[in-house]
Order: structure tokens, then C-alpha cells, then sequence
């Protein structure tokens, strides 16, 4: 194994950075999880609202912090301006968040543009701030007919792209229309017992990685590259 041990020519030694155990911070934040919820209908019964209802009764249960944004009034991106009041706080949202859950009906084999509108509405950089890097993820589907997975597969690329930390859980509701009550609260079976699962996992993975999220995200590509940036300024100035 000795040739494993020579040097690495082409990291840059300055920006290289050896993971510890001791780098985490063992120190817990005191105040609860703070999660967003967002759900993918603009239907007056809409059940992708419904099973976000849900997931934020349980969160409450579970001692976290739950808001829901109300896609409604959001203008397309690109069809209105980043000062627009709904934007504002959806940004003011996703800043606030440590974790989030996005529920979306399956529309066409996708997730519907309602859902991905409110995501890019979000920059990957805000203000010099990633809002989304390093916050936790949960995904969660209903369907009109039979189970699929589509929508929440579609959800995990996006929620990789956004940096975010995904929970290997995740739940899909088939034949939605079909279990929930006249008083829109689910009626119990398997498919509830699974946003249990999913939430109850947020909640473990948030508490586990909301006090060391910078740190998991810190990468040494990054580091190299805002060296490279400083350094270019000085020689500038120098000049």
C-alpha cells in the first residue's frame, strides 16, 4: 500500500483540508428545527397542500418549526421582478430554513411548474449567501392513479443541484383523492405511516447536520478558487 502514501501532485496544499472528527461542532442549537414546507397545487382542494398540512402537524409534534409558503400571487420566473412582495418572502424562507419538505402532484410524469417555479425563484447565491446549501431535504408526491415515482426522482436531481442534503426517505400517495376524510385530514393506512417515516427522518437528519452544515459543505474546489480570485485582486492592486 506504500504507493498510496506519496504526495499529490496537483492539490494545492495551502486550500487542502484533512477531515476530522473533532472539526464538527458538538454544541447542539437550542431553538427547534426550522423547516419550509412547499407543495406543488394552486387547486382549492389540493392534496399536495393536504399532505403538507399533515407533515407540519407532525413536525409540531416532532418539536420543529414548520411554515408552509403559499404559492399563490408568485409570478413566473422571469415574469416579475425579484422585489415582488411573494419573492421576498419565499427568499426570506429559504433563508430562514434548515430543512425543507417540497410535496408536488405528478402532472404528465413530472413534478408541475408550480413546484419548480418556487425554486427558481431561488438563486443558488443570495446576497453572497447559498440559501439552500447544506439544508436538509425531504420529498414527498401524490398521484392520481397508481403509485409513481416520478416526481419525487425529479425533486432529488433538484434538490442535488440546489446543494441541499437529501433524506434517503421519502413518501408517494397514490390515488390521493381516495385518503383523505370530509374534514381533509388523512385517513390512516400505509401511505400516512410513510410521511411519519419521512418526517421523523427530517426532523433526526436537520438535528444532525444544521450545527455543522458549513462545514459539510465546505469544498476544497471552492477554497481554490476564491484563493486564486484574492490572489488575482492583490497582483491587481500591486499593479
Amino acid at each position: 500500500m506504500s504507493e498510496f502514501n506519496q504526495a499529490l501532485p496537483n492539490v494545492e496544499a495551502a486550500q487542502f483540508d484533512q477531515p476530522e472528527a473533532s472539526r464538527f461542532d458538538v454544541k447542539s442549537s437550542a431553538h427547534k428545527p426550522r423547516i419550509l414546507l412547499l407543495y406543488g397545487s394552486l387547486r382549492e382542494r389540493s392534496f399536495s397542500r393536504l399532505v403538507v398540512e399533515e407533515a407540519a402537524r407532525l413536525l409540531t409534534e416532532f418539536g420543529a418549526e414548520p411554515r408552509i409558503f403559499d404559492p399563490r400571487d408568485l409570478p413566473l420566473p422571469d415574469g416579475g421582478e425579484p422585489e415582488h412582495p411573494k419573492v421576498q418572502e419565499l427568499r426570506e424562507l429559504m433563508m430562514w430554513s434548515e430543512g425543507q419538505i417540497w410535496c408536488s402532484p405528478e402532472r404528465h410524469g413530472a413534478m408541475t411548474g408550480i413546484l419548480k417555479s418556487q425554486i427558481d425563484w431561488v438563486p443558488l447565491s443570495l446576497g453572497g449567501v447559498r440559501p439552500t446549501q447544506g439544508k436538509t431535504l425531504a420529498v414527498m408526491q401524490v398521484c392520481g392513479g397508481s403509485q409513481s415515482f416520478n416526481a419525487v426522482n425529479q425533486m432529488r436531481i433538484l434538490g442535488r443541484w440546489m446543494r441541499m442534503l437529501t433524506i434517503p426517505n421519502q413518501s408517494s400517495v397514490a390515488k390521493a383523492f381516495m385518503e383523505f376524510d370530509e374534514n381533509d385530514r388523512m385517513k390512516p393506512s400505509p401511505y400516512y405511516n410513510r410521511i411519519v417515516d419521512v418526517v421523523e427522518e427530517l426532523v433526526k437528519f436537520t438535528l444532525l447536520t444544521r450545527d455543522n452544515a458549513d462545514y459539510l459543505v465546505d469544498r476544497y474546489s471552492e477554497r481554490v478558487e476564491t484563493a486564486e480570485q484574492v490572489s488575482q485582486r492583490v497582483n491587481q492592486r500591486s499593479i
